[in-house]
């Protein structure tokens, strides 16, 4: 059958290859980017380009840096985890084998959260299978990202061999970031700014509040652009756009439910499912999920997300972590599976991991050398 899946234009470009090409533009030969002695990439998580456009007036800095046309596409899924490999290791999660936010570990019916995992489940270094651009790049490299992440497995996997530099307040880290690639010629500089996906996920991009994390982090990047050297350039782009879905809009998945029939365990995230089944359930499961489903979400097997090539070319050794069957929202909804004890996830407004527009474009801005 025809899945219809979104087809990304043929042109686009891909978070995946922002890094890299800011390092080739250290030595003039980028095709993204013009010649620089420096660079930053400004991570705002959680800041899709659909986002930045409709409160425009809200960061009238960034939406004044680029055009609508300046963009790139996330990963699929389009969550935290995945997205953030990509960027710093420059492969898809079918490479890496980060794919999604929880997945479960081949063999067994554990699955993991794959930003906490490594510290809480044990996972080991070994998961994400790419080298960091920090480890293979030869340049000096800096993170500089809330002290909190420092030392977790999540940053030792995907940042190996940068310095890093832990710092709260975002006007200061922004300091840091511009100082360090001012001071340091050759470097590359990875500055996380982790506050507006917060707000976004408890109070929703549309709310009050998130506009005023907008605000700030607008602030934030004028004072990047103003505080880099002559020849120092910069990028501010995201990991995946967000959408806003009420409790009404809620898939709530409960015993008895048919839709569980066959399904073993859960993995991915609200708006992205990985379903693993039962030993010789998986077509049943696929067959009843679409008949279901169809009408509001895109419903794959795991070969058919692997032919698709939505993951990128996808290893052997990554396959047994996708869903036997993968299950991405279409219209606003969000799958919950409501026999957990913990229904603290439920109270998310922002949510994303889809492959909608509003998920997968991000801001892709360029400042300093690079404008």
């Amino acid at each position: 059958m025809s899945l219809s899946l979104p087809a990304d234009p043929a042109r686009a470009r891909s978070l995946t290859g922002v890094v890299a090409q800011m390092s080739a533009a250290l030595d003039g030969r980028s095709e993204w980017f013009a010649p620089a002695t420096s660079a930053v990439v400004m991570l705002v998580d959680g800041l899709g380009a659909h986002n930045l456009s409709a409160r425009a007036g809200h960061a009238r800095f960034l939406s004044q840096a680029g055009s609508r046309k300046d963009v790139a596409r996330t990963v699929f899924p389009s969550t935290t985890a995945a997205a953030l490999t990509s960027l710093l290791t420059g492969t898809p999660p079918g490479r890496h084998g980060i794919v999604g936010y929880r997945a479960r570990v081949p063999g067994t019916d554990d699955v993991i959260n794959q930003l906490r995992g490594w510290d809480t489940d044990g996972l080991p270094l070994s998961w994400q299978r790419s080298t960091p651009i920090a480890t293979s790049s030869g340049r000096p490299f800096f993170t500089v990202t809330k002290r909190e992440y420092a030392g977790t497995g999540f940053t030792a996997a995907t940042q190996a061999g940068a310095e890093f530099h832990g710092v709260d307040d975002l006007v200061e880290r922004v300091s840091t970031a511009a100082d360090l690639a001012t001071r340091v010629p050759g470097s590359l500089v990875y500055l996380y700014a982790p506050e507006l996906d917060g707000i976004g996920h408890r109070h929703g991009w549309e709310s009050d509040e998130w506009l005023v994390g907008l605000e700030r982090m607008d602030a934030a990047a004028r004072a990047l652009a103003d505080g880099l050297g002559p020849r120092v350039g910069a990028v501010v782009t995201a990991d995946h756009g967000m959408v806003d879905i009420p409790r009404h809009r809620h898939v709530l998945l409960e015993d008895g439910d048919p839709l569980l029939d066959g399904v073993r365990v859960i993995g991915g995230e609200p708006r992205m499912l990985h379903l693993y089944a039962e030993p010789g359930a998986a077509d049943a499961v696929l067959e009843r999920w679409r008949e279901a489903e169809a009408s509001r979400s895109w419903v794959l097997s795991r070969d058919e997300l692997i032919r698709s090539g939505l993951l990128g070319e996808t290893d052997p050794e990554v396959a047994p972590r996708i869903g036997d069957v993968v299950v991405a929202a279409r219209a606003g909804i969000v799958y919950y599976d409501d026999r957990v004890h913990d229904k603290g996830p439920q109270k998310m407004v922002g949510q994303h991991g889809s492959l909608t527009p509003e998920e997968r474009v991000v801001p892709l801005l360029r400042l300093g050398a690079f404008a």
